[in-house]
């Protein structure tokens, strides 16, 4: 494909607010869920400017300093796909995935060239999460089909997980612990496992009933998940499921996603209660911040690898990055506004997610 053009979009700097304090966690009652929401090839030319799956593993002092101001790159999938989540190749692949929950299926797009490959994930399909394993592989959680689905990244084929069970999952996200076994959650009230090297699938009740959502990996290797209407995080800490429940620090808050940074700290968005909230396992403390704006919802929350935390908010239309050290939010106007960004993944220097609503696949390049 030639005479592609690519316009960048500086992000704007439209202002900050210094908060903290520090609560205890309290248990809390569920409160309501809000809406979830052969291979083709196609080449989409971008529009306007604008993975890693845990903690990052290069050092400071081997990556290109931090740009004075985050730059977007937004780039247009087939019109239909409502993507909803979006992760970057694995290394030295610039490409990046995205799970085209509208439209049932696999897309691999590659910013150097705005091509984007669709791949049929298979009939019912409408995949919610996607991450990349360490050899490439794209895991997705399909709730279309309550089934894994895995891609290869170089031939394209499909193989799918069926779960064990024939009831609606409301399958999530996935995170891979230090022992390569991939854990999911599942909004109907479900988490489970699935061993790639066996097959291996079980999946287990979650506590509370419906809830589990985001889940993510510590440096460390191990995996917690949280309960948007349980309003809990909890740590998996056996193979056979064993799980150990914190309460998050908002009474009825909603835990909706989960990250963890290079310290193995989690950082929890709580989406009823509009707070970014930060849990210390080594001290089991919480602390919390009240995004700013007058109507925040706090949905996906990533950390990147100089440790800034970024908060895509609903209520603000915005991208919303958190320095822990200076307890500052920076609020950036999406590119294009009511995108709509659901989850947020990355790799050093750049930050992915999808407008599931303008179907886009943004990139935010920090160095």
């Amino acid at each position: 494909m030639g005479g592609v053009m690519h316009n960048r979009y500086a992000a704007m700097l439209v202002g900050f607010v210094v908060l903290g304090g520090c609560t205890s966690g309290t248990p809390s009652a569920d409160p309501s869920v809000p809406p979830t929401d052969g291979a083709t090839s196609e080449v989409q030319a971008p529009t306007t400017d604008s993975t890693r799956t845990t903690a990052p593993t290069e050092s400071a002092e081997t990556l290109p300093p931090l740009l004075p101001e985050p730059v977007f790159d937004e780039w247009p999938v087939p019109a239909g796909s409502r993507p909803h989540d979006a992760a970057p190749a694995s290394a030295g692949d610039g490409r990046g995935w995205y799970a085209a929950q509208g439209s049932g299926q696999a897309g691999l797009l590659d910013p150097a060239t705005g091509e984007v490959e669709v791949i049929d994930l298979g009939s019912g399909s409408s995949p919610h999460g996607v991450i990349v394993g360490d050899d490439g592989t794209a895991w997705f959680t399909d709730g279309g089909q309550n089934a894994i689905v895995a891609v290869d990244p170089d031939t394209f084929e499909v193989t799918t997980y069926p779960l064990p069970t024939s009831d609606y999952a409301n399958l999530n996200t996935a995170a891979f612990d230090g022992d390569g076994i991939l854990w999911f959650t599942g909004q109907s009230g479900i988490y489970g496992r699935l061993d790639p090297a066996t097959d291996d699938m079980e999946v287990f009740d979650a506590p509370r009933g419906r809830g589990p959502y985001g889940i993510a990996a510590t440096p460390d290797g191990d995996v917690w998940f949280s309960s948007l209407a349980g309003s809990y995080i909890a740590k998996i800490t056996d193979v056979d499921g064993t799980l150990e429940v914190v309460d998050t620090p908002t009474p009825g808050g909603g835990a909706r996603r989960v990250w963890s940074d290079s310290r193995g700290r989690l950082w929890v968005t709580e989406w009823n209660a509009g707070n970014l909230a930060m849990y210390d396992p080594d001290a089991a403390t919480w602390n919390t911040w009240p995004l700013p704006g007058s109507n925040p919802q706090p949905y996906a929350v990533f950390v990147d690898d100089a440790d800034f935390v970024w908060v895509t908010d609903f209520g603000g239309d915005a991208l919303v990055r958190f320095d822990p050290t200076a307890e500052e939010f920076t609020v950036f106007p999406w590119p294009t506004p009511g995108a709509q960004v659901r989850q947020l993944l990355g790799r050093p220097g750049e930050v992915w997610g999808t407008g599931s609503a303008i179907d886009t696949v943004i990139i935010l390049r920090t160095r």
